[in-house]
This record gives C-alpha cells, structure tokens and sequence, in this order.
C-alpha cells in the first residue's frame, strides 16, 4: 500500500519558478507503466504511455524535470534537424512557440536573436517551427506542461533503494521500492535515468569503461592516446610539481603513463562537467565567488597551459535567448574535471554527491581564476570577468545547474550490442530512431608523455558521413535477465558506439520508443522482446517518428 505521505498532492516546481504542476497520485498500488528517471527521455516514454490510455508513474530521484535539457544542455546537439521527430521534435517545437511571445525576452528581442547559430542549424528554425537553442527554465516549463497535460503522475525525491528495490519473479520484475519505504508495481519498467540503477538492481548485465578495440572490431575503443588531438593541452607543460624534476611528484590529476597501448581496454569513464549557465547582464547577474575550500594547486595545469599559450577557451559561452550561455567544455584545460568521476556509477547516493560537488567546485573555482588570480593575464581576466550565474536560473540551487552532465556511466549487455561498425555501416533491421551526431567522446584521463609533459587521453572526434538507424534491441535487456524492463539511456552499445547515441533528442526518441513498446507488450500481454516490430514501428511512424533518412552523405 502506499504510504500516507504519497497520498497528498505532490508540487512539482519549475525551475522558471513561473508556475507549479499538481499531480495526485491515484490511491491504487499498482501502475501500467512506471519511468524511473525524470530526465528527458524519462518524460518522453511517460508522455507516450500516458497520451496512449495507461496509468503512467514518473518516478523522480530528483526535485527537477528534464536532466540535461533543463539542466544547461541548451545548445541542442542534434546532428541533423530533419532527423528529429516525435516528441522530440513536439518539445523542440513548444519551446518555438514559448519564445513567440514577446514576454519570453528580457535582455535582447526574438528578431535580434533570429540570427543565432546553434549546433548545425540556425538557433530558431522558423521553416519548421522549432527552436534548437534555449534557456533551462523554459525547458523545464515545456517538460512540465506536457507531463502534466498528458496525466502523467510523477512524485519527486523518490530515489530507488539501492541495497534491496528491485522484486522479481523470474525474469519479470514486480515492484520497486524507494529509500523512503515506498513500493510501487507495474506491468512494465522504464529505467530513463543516466546511470542505470534500475537496470543494475534488475540483475541485468551491463559494461563500464571502454571494451578493447579488437573486441568488437573497432578502431576508436580503448586507450586513445595517439587520436586524442582535440581539447588537448598545449605542448610543453610540465607534469612535475618541481618543474623538470620527476622526484617532486605529478601534478594533481595526472598518471604516470597512458595505462597500455592504443586500442587497450579499460574501466576509465569519459569526463563529466556542468553546462554552466552565465551571463553578462548586471541586474541578472550573481558573481561566482571563490569557493571556501579553494586550493590553488588544483589549478597549477590552468597556470601552466597559459604560460604554454593558451589565451581562450577556457570553457565556451554559446549564447542562448536574453544573454545566457550554455558553457561547455572547450579545451584541454576547461570545465571537464577528467579522471574524478571512476567511481560515479557503481556509488551509492553519498559517493555521486560527493563527485558532483567536487566537480562544482573546480568548475566554481575554475571561474574565480580566471576572472581574479594574479598568474592569469589581465586581458584574459577582463575577458571573462564580466560573466556571472543568472538570478532567474536554478533558483533553489543556488543558481548552479541542478544535473551533472552524466555523460556514460552504464552501458547494458543486451539483446544486442551496437558498435562503431555497426552505427558507421548502418546495419540497424528494426530502427526505432535515427542517429546522426558524431561519434563524441571526452578526455577520460591526464598523463605523462616520454618528454615529460602532461597530455589529455580519450578523446575521440569522429564525424559521421550519414545518419544511421537505431535498432530496438539497443533498449531491450536479454531476455532471460528481464522481460519487462526497457534501458533508454544506459543503452547496449560499446564506448565507441555510446558516443553517438547519447545526445539527448536520441535519448527523447527512445523513451518515445520504450513507451510506446510498454504499451504494446501490455496490450498483448508479452514481454517487452516479443513486441511485433511491425506494430511497433506503425505506431511509431504515425507519431511522428524519423527512422529512414533519404538524404545524401
């Protein structure tokens, strides 16, 4: 039964602070469809589920809708616009129509930003009426609107007990259970969170770091010194904390060697950061001060690198609507906190918060340096300096991004595994959706070259001639392991493959996807695996679903 507590209208406040959703949870125990994960794809299968007549639970770790997306991710990374569709394409077009109004622009004017780039296409496209670049709050808002307009139930701060949350019956899981003792049941389970708890307490099998090249055939999976060019340090810095003399020890953060050749398996996880979000206008703006627990060593490599030569792009400020930024990393020294985040997706709750804070605090102090430190040029600090965290943003965490950018944590071992060969031949028989951004991995560790300089290692830029087709397998468990269970982010795929999937327009049309199927397997009374493509892939289409590309390379 569910616990009193559960019984009482549960506020889901916007980060926008402009409005509130009330959802009651219904006074039965048992749902059709439960998400786990209130990120993107989180709401997009709950949305799908619930605009397709069953009793959906949006159940929520957190106290904020939309992961990334509303968490600084403002600067869509979409690949190719003509890709996007389904309720991807729905979100991107309600953020359109919320920038129609003159009342969305405080600092600057729509017809003034009409010109705005964003990733691969125009920041506002008219022609198809959505809108690619975006404040959080305003996706917040648009996540909202459409759970709550689609009968979505959705409780915040529920997170999945980690210890004992997950009850089976052979391979079909019956109910979870949170920290705070409530159970929950359904016919069919979502995990739509970036770490894959659900999936991992499930008992299905799953992959950290990244497979040896000869593995599955690849050539950019594994160790990746050699490829590893972009966002790479400048020539000549110093490993040593004594300069030259190998005996005072390494530069915090920096190993001795690269770990093994080129192409070598490992359990290193690619960088996270904040997609921080700035801006330069005085009334909006709150100065990022220096952390309490500033330690000036940690920013030795920042000293080192401008004393190398580097004069910019210490983290990118992409302007989004009323002179906000979505920064991201940049360079070789930037916002990624690489090599700090190994441990993140095996930890329990205390471990991942420990991270996030550490990675907060280096990016807060990363803005402090350079905006105020005596070793950093003056026309780098003025440069910088004019840049703050807006007051109307993140309003109840202190103005600072509410989502760590989980860039891989878990990959599952699933029905089928998708990798570099097959995303780049397009061998995909039963698509669900389209890929098209390019193969994306960040540094995942600093090291010491034969010279004695410290070089970033991991990461893999590799551009892709064509989209390529999803298959559904990359979101179905083994069947033996779970049959009720449906991964949208955490997905069967290697590093190298990973590294393309993982945009979050993708990870919308998968849990569109993994909605609709949920839907199809209760209505036909199988296991999630048995679903018939062929209705699948109809009911799809009429919802607006891309899954051939006609274009040319």
């Amino acid at each position: 039964m569910w616990p009193i507590a559960l019984l009482v209208v549960v506020l889901l406040s916007l980060a926008s602070a402009s409005a509130q959703i009330a959802t009651a949870p219904a006074p039965a125990a048992e749902f059709d469809v439960i998400v786990y994960g209130g990120t993107s794809g989180g709401v997009a299968s709950a949305v799908q589920a619930a605009r397709m007549g069953k009793r959906v639970l949006l159940l929520v770790p957190g106290r904020h809708l939309g992961g990334m997306t509303s968490g600084g991710l403002g600067w869509t990374d979409m690949g190719r616009p003509e890709i996007v569709g389904g309720l991807a394409r729905e979100f991107y077009h309600r953020v359109y129509v919320h920038y129609q109004s003159d009342a969305a622009w405080k600092h600057g004017t729509r017809e003034k930003f009409a010109e705005a780039k964003g990733q691969g296409a125009n920041a506002i496209d008219s022609k198809r009426q959505v809108m690619w670049v975006f404040e959080p709050g305003a996706a917040e808002k648009v996540f909202g609107d459409m759970v709550r307009e689609a009968g979505v139930t959705v409780v915040l701060n529920e997170r999945l007990d980690l210890k004992d949350g997950v009850t089976k019956d052979g391979s079909r899981i019956l109910s979870i259970r949170t920290e705070r003792g409530a159970t929950y049941a359904a016919s069919v389970f979502i995990d739509a969170t970036y770490e894959g708890d659900l999936m991992a307490k499930a008992g299905v099998s799953y992959a950290l770091g990244r497979e040896a090249s000869d593995a599955y055939g690849e050539t950019i999976n594994g160790i990746q010194a050699a490829a590893a060019t972009k966002n790479q340090l400048p020539r000549g810095v110093d490993a040593y904390i004594i300069k030259g003399d190998p005996a005072s020890g390494l530069l915090p953060g920096v190993n001795p060697d690269a770990g093994g050749a080129d192409g070598t398996g490992d359990k290193r996880i690619q960088a996270y950061c904040y997609r921080m979000c700035l801006t330069d206008v005085r009334e909006n703006r709150v100065r990022v001060e220096k952390p309490a627990a500033y330690d000036e060593k940690q920013y030795e490599l920042l000293f080192r690198a401008i004393e190398a030569g580097q004069k910019d792009a210490f983290f990118k400020l992409d302007l989004m609507p009323n002179r906000k930024t979505d920064s991201n990393n940049a360079s070789g020294i930037s916002t990624d906190l690489i090599g700090m985040n190994y441990v993140y997706p095996e930890g329990d709750y205390a471990t991942r918060e420990r991270i996030a804070r550490a990675h907060e605090m280096w990016q807060r102090g990363l803005v402090w340096t350079l905006q105020n430190h005596s070793r950093v040029p003056k026309e780098i600090r003025e440069k910088y300096g004019k840049w703050g965290l807006p007051k109307d943003e993140f309003i109840d965490t202190n103005h600072w991004p509410h989502q760590l950018y989980v860039r891989e944590a878990r990959r599952m071992t699933g029905e089928m595994i998708v990798t570099e060969r097959s995303v780049v031949a397009d061998t995909a028989s039963r698509a669900i959706a389209l890929g098209g951004y390019s193969m994306d991995s960040h540094n995942v560790q600093r090291h010491v070259d034969s010279a004695g300089h410290v070089r970033n290692e991991g990461d893999v830029q590799i551009r892709l001639s064509k989209p390529y087709r999803i298959d559904y397998g990359v979101i179905l468990p083994k069947p033996g392991e779970c049959s009720n269970l449906m991964v949208t982010f955490c997905v069967s795929a290697t590093h190298a493959a990973f590294s393309t999937i993982r945009m979050e327009p993708v990870f919308m049309e998968l849990g569109q996807c993994a909605g609709t199927a949920a839907c199809l397997a209760i209505d036909g009374k199988s296991s999630v695996q048995q679903v018939p493509y062929e209705s699948l892939r109809t009911k799809l289409l009429a919802d607006g679903a891309v899954l051939e590309w006609e274009g040319k390379p």
